[in-house]
């Protein structure tokens, strides 16, 4: 983020306004109860940015998928002292409300701060990240990971310490050692009044270390075992073998006009998603048959999809006559029974070997992802005959299609598949 710095004229405002207003100089009392709407005051592009991000909307009140699945596995997320079925605290908060998790509250009404789910202060107050592996084997997921700090921690902080050292020479105290913008600032250590809104001090301290690493994301986005320790999402293990100096933030937080785009665009995002991979397409006339390859290139450090194992990507191939009639197709049903190959997908299984849920799951499946950077060449030969065009279409669902079939009360745009990426040969 970037922050309003008082600097010069503006501090004897801003010290005038605080007498005026006769602001308790205390700060918040606890950061886990500070609404992103209080950080919109100075930050708006920012705030515009999180409230349509799917951070502000992580939790069970927000997510039809994420609902969906935490009222069968945990219960109803508008009641007290929910817990799982082992008798601990639902483990889903730790990530999706995880304002709610440093409290222990399951009813996720009950304070603006726990429906705003991964908010600004759930990001801001982590101080250090201990890994998620606890010893003894456990997993420590999402706020577990973490240390917190008592003030809010940003990527440079406010570092006036030269200012300090220069204020007995300057007549104004040395506030006018830089800056460029006379708001009174919260950041610094005292309340303020801006648009006729009381703000608390928010005092904030820097630490780049954490919020400029992948250390930032890590405690939700590395990876989570269901019950059964089968691994649902393992974001954090592909990036580990790609052995990327790419951060998370490169991606998903991009720097724009000199602010970092807290958007932070994933498997919702359809431009994230096109960006995602290349895809290109050779066709060849043999012996009266057309040979395609179909070539498809992870552009990311991790999988292709990753996160949720449930997201899959399709492709598909289909051959058209001069009229636009459809004479030949890689997969009139789906391509998991029609053409394996063009289904990228990561998919669980039960004891038997039968396809399973996440949440009942006790082995992996076949996962047949792209790899981090990777470049698959897909290979087809069709009948040359009436062919005028070659069409290929890559897909994204964000459900496997049993799930897209049984979860009819979601939304139509998370059921059904977006494409990412299109190639055509004309014959």
């Amino acid at each position: 983020m970037s922050y309003a710095r008082i600097t010069g004229r503006g501090l004897l405002y801003a010290l005038a306004a605080l007498c005026t207003f006769s602001i308790p100089a205390t700060a918040a009392d606890n950061l886990t109860d500070v609404s992103s709407t209080v950080c919109e005051t100075c930050h708006k592009d920012i705030y515009r940015q999180w409230k349509g991000s799917m951070h502000a909307s992580s939790t069970a009140l927000e997510d039809p998928i994420h609902a969906t699945f935490y009222k069968k596995v945990v219960g109803d997320p508008l009641a007290d002292g929910v817990k799982m079925k082992n008798g601990s605290y639902p483990v889903c908060l730790q990530c999706h409300a995880p304002n709610a998790a440093i409290d222990k509250a399951t009813k996720l009404d009950a304070k603006t701060s726990y429906k705003e789910g991964v908010n600004c202060v759930s990001c801001h107050t982590l101080k250090k990240f201990n890994g998620i592996n606890a010893p003894g084997g456990k997993l420590r997921l999402g706020m577990l990971s973490y240390e917190r700090g008592d003030q809010l921690q940003g990527p440079a902080g406010f570092n006036n310490g030269l200012q300090s050292l220069t204020a007995g020479n300057d007549m104004f105290g040395g506030a006018a050692a830089g800056g460029d913008s006379d708001k009174p600032n919260p950041h610094l250590g005292e309340p303020v009044e801006l648009d006729g809104k009381q703000i608390p001090a928010l005092p904030m301290e820097a630490n780049a270390g954490l919020m400029k690493s992948n250390a930032a994301c890590m405690g939700c986005h590395d990876k989570r075992n269901n019950a059964h320790g089968v691994p649902l999402c393992a974001t954090g293990n592909e990036y580990m073998v790609s052995k990327s100096d790419v951060t998370c933030q490169y991606c998903h937080m991009p720097m724009v006009d000199g602010e970092a785009d807290h958007s932070m665009g994933g498997g919702h995002d359809g431009g994230m998603l096109k960006r995602s991979i290349v895809f290109t397409m050779d066709t060849k006339t043999e012996g009266g048959k057309l040979m395609v390859s179909a070539r498809l290139k992870n552009q990311q450090p991790h999988a292709l999809p990753t996160g949720a194992p449930f997201r899959n990507i399709v492709l598909k191939l289909t051959a058209y006559d001069s009229t636009g009639q459809v004479v030949w197709e890689n997969a009139p049903d789906h391509p998991a029974k029609d053409d394996p190959q063009a289904y990228f997908a990561y998919l669980l299984t039960d004891d038997a070997g039968k396809d399973a849920m996440p949440p009942t799951a006790t082995q992996l499946g076949a996962d047949t992802r792209l790899r981090p950077h990777e470049e698959r060449v897909l290979a087809y030969e069709i009948p040359a005959e009436g062919v005028a065009l070659v069409r290929g279409e890559v897909h994204y669902n964000l459900l496997w299609k049993v799930l897209a079939d049984q979860f009819k009360h979601l939304p139509e745009d998370l059921r059904s598949s977006r494409m990412i990426a299109v190639a055509e040969t004309r014959i």
